[in-house]
């Protein structure tokens, strides 16, 4: 089946680094026109500029997604440069969390709901109008393995990949009839800087990564980009709703 994205317009929010630009990237190479956003322009630009050389039409949009306006507008210039948008992927969040909940403060939890949830939200909120109005799109949003399971010391963090597997859930079914799938991937343990920060609070999970994932290692971005890519194409055309693992059979434990 079709996982080619030839004149296809792609958005990707924080798609300056880790899963993001794999999947930019990745877009960039089946022929998709890409938008990549990030709060980071350094990273944006530089991963902009990566899937134009190679060959594709590359934008880069700075956007904090837990501003609406910033969504909004964000939505509005891809539209503008490109004429439509038939793929995003919701992929911006953050961890920022490694302690029990009961030491978790007001702050960090306001934060990580923030971006996690409410920056999925406002994203779709904005995405799935300009959808409709072109006939259909897909939706993929950016979940985690800690939105299937319990995470001890990331209570806030798995509470908001719980809700965006409610949001996608919820949308997939409010929007199935009108031409637009939406999905979640939910990744294990993956090669990236939020895993590096999360293992350099706590060094002795480093040697245990491996063996929590029965396939005998932790995940690279490049996997889940192309799980992604499947979910956004034709040959994932009757899947919507879907929260997908990609997680070397971590929640299967």
């Amino acid at each position: 089946m079709d996982m080619r994205f030839d004149n296809k317009v792609v958005l990707v929010t924080g798609g300056g680094g880790g899963i993001g630009r794999a999947s930019a990237l990745a877009f960039a190479r089946a022929g998709a026109k890409v938008a990549v956003t990030d709060r980071d322009l350094a990273a944006g630009e530089e991963a902009a500029a990566q899937a134009r050389a190679l060959g594709a039409e590359a934008l880069f949009v700075a956007a904090d997604v837990m501003r609406a306006a910033d969504v909004q507008s964000m939505v509005a210039q891809v539209v503008a440069h490109f004429g439509r948008l038939d793929c995003a992927f919701n992929n911006a969040g953050i961890e920022e969390e490694h302690m029990r909940l009961a030491d978790c403060d007001e702050a960090t939890f306001d934060r990580i709901m923030g971006v996690n949830v409410k920056g999925v939200w406002l994203c779709m909120k904005h995405q799935i109008p300009q959808m409709l109005a072109q006939g259909g799109g897909t939706i993929v949003n950016m979940a985690s393995a800690a939105g299937l399971v319990g995470a001890p010391k990331m209570s806030a963090y798995s509470a908001s990949k719980h809700a965006v597997i409610g949001l996608t859930k919820s949308a997939a079914v409010e929007y199935g009839r009108k031409g637009i799938r939406v999905n979640a991937v939910c990744p294990g343990w993956i090669r990236t800087a939020m895993l590096e920060r999360a293992l350099a609070l706590e060094p002795q999970l480093a040697a245990a990564g491996a063996t929590l994932h029965p396939i005998g290692r932790i995940g690279e971005p490049e996997e889940v980009a192309a799980a992604v890519l499947w979910l956004s194409s034709d040959a994932a055309r009757f899947v919507t709703g879907l929260a997908h693992t990609i997680d070397g059979g971590l929640t299967s434990m």
